[in-house]
């Protein structure tokens, strides 16, 4: 017999983490804790979702015993932490990127294959109902064999957390995993679900505001495919208004998806375009991808997002990262 897990223990009471809280209650998780090193997070999530909060991982681990553990703060803490999580017993489920570099990844893998711990890691736009949509019709070649594509997502960061001076936001801090090519992994990870592994890559990125950061705040990546198709994949967090969405041109026509408008198009060369509008909200996918992860907690089954995949998704950003830095293409290994 199979048991829903009861117990959560969050580790970072942020934005992501709060979210993450809100969602777990409503999916009949009852018994939440926090672990946040900032006194007014922990009375944040305490108020509002009930969350016995700690200050000290290590006393957090020890005194909830959590089922499952939900890695929430700065990428540079991510493995550590979860490494922490998994020797107590807990699956683990990591928000994105993995890390912020490839170092002891290696160890964290074995770990969870000793342990046969559930890891997902949290690209949320793979439960997000358009792009599920998009990836349908890719694999239907609904417009034909995708050959270019315009993939870009844009925001202001000081608008991200209101609440909290951007200076001290991780993302705006290399040495904590912070940077645009690191946090807008989502827009590279959904290409990767889409399309597989390209060949060869490159990029063009920078700090182009006047943000008080030490990383860049906007990259234009290249990626090339085995069969030769293209992509340009644009991330930012200096623009003043909220964009996100894509256009993947194809042999017979192009498919449009666009964030704000909630809606993917189909745009045949010959005859009428077909509008598919969606009603889900934004928190709709963030509620999908923890049930998911969930229900695979009580199936002992795999994820949709492996931990595998983020460290694809994490090398492909760090390899754009590189390329940047250096200026030249970046082959990539299959």
């Amino acid at each position: 017999m199979t048991f829903r897990p009861k117990s959560a223990l969050v580790l970072g009471a942020g934005s992501i983490g709060r979210r993450h809280l809100g969602n777990l209650r409503t999916l009949g998780v009852s018994d939440l804790a926090a672990f946040d090193p900032h006194a007014e997070r922990l009375q944040y999530v305490s108020d509002h979702f009930q969350a016995m909060p700690f200050s000290s991982l290590e006393e957090a681990i020890s005194a909830v015993q959590p089922e499952i553990v939900l890695v929430c703060s700065p990428p540079c803490e991510h493995v550590r932490q979860a490494i922490v999580a998994i020797e107590a017993g807990a699956d683990v489920f990591i928000e994105k990127p993995v890390s912020d570099s490839i170092e002891r990844l290696d160890q964290l893998a074995s770990e969870v294959r000793t342990r046969q711990a559930v890891v997902q890691v949290g690209y949320n736009l793979r439960f997000h109902p358009p792009i599920q949509k998009l990836k349908e019709l890719v694999e239907q070649n609904a417009v034909g064999k995708i050959r270019w594509g315009q993939i870009h997502a844009g925001s202001y960061l000081p608008e991200w957390r209101p609440w909290q001076d951007y200076r001290r936001n991780y993302t705006s801090q290399r040495e904590r995993g912070g940077g645009i090519i690191l946090d807008g992994s989502h827009e590279l990870d959904y290409v990767l679900w889409l399309f597989g592994v390209p060949v060869e890559l490159t990029c063009m990125g920078g700090k182009v505001s006047q943000l008080e950061i030490n990383v860049e705040d906007c990259a234009t990546i290249l990626l090339r495919f085995p069969n030769g198709a293209q992509l340009d994949v644009h991330v930012d967090f200096m623009q003043r208004s909220y964009t996100r969405g894509c256009t993947l041109a194809g042999e017979q026509g192009r498919l449009v998806w666009d964030f704000k408008a909630n809606s993917v198009r189909i745009e045949p060369a010959k005859g009428e375009a077909q509008n598919i509008p969606f009603d889900c909200d934004t928190n709709y996918m963030y509620l999908r991808e923890m049930e998911h992860f969930l229900d695979c907690v009580e199936q002992r089954s795999t994820p949709h997002c492996t931990l595998e995949d983020a460290i694809r998704t994490l090398r492909i950003a760090l390899a754009a990262r590189c390329a940047s830095e250096e200026r030249q293409w970046v082959r990539l290994d299959r």
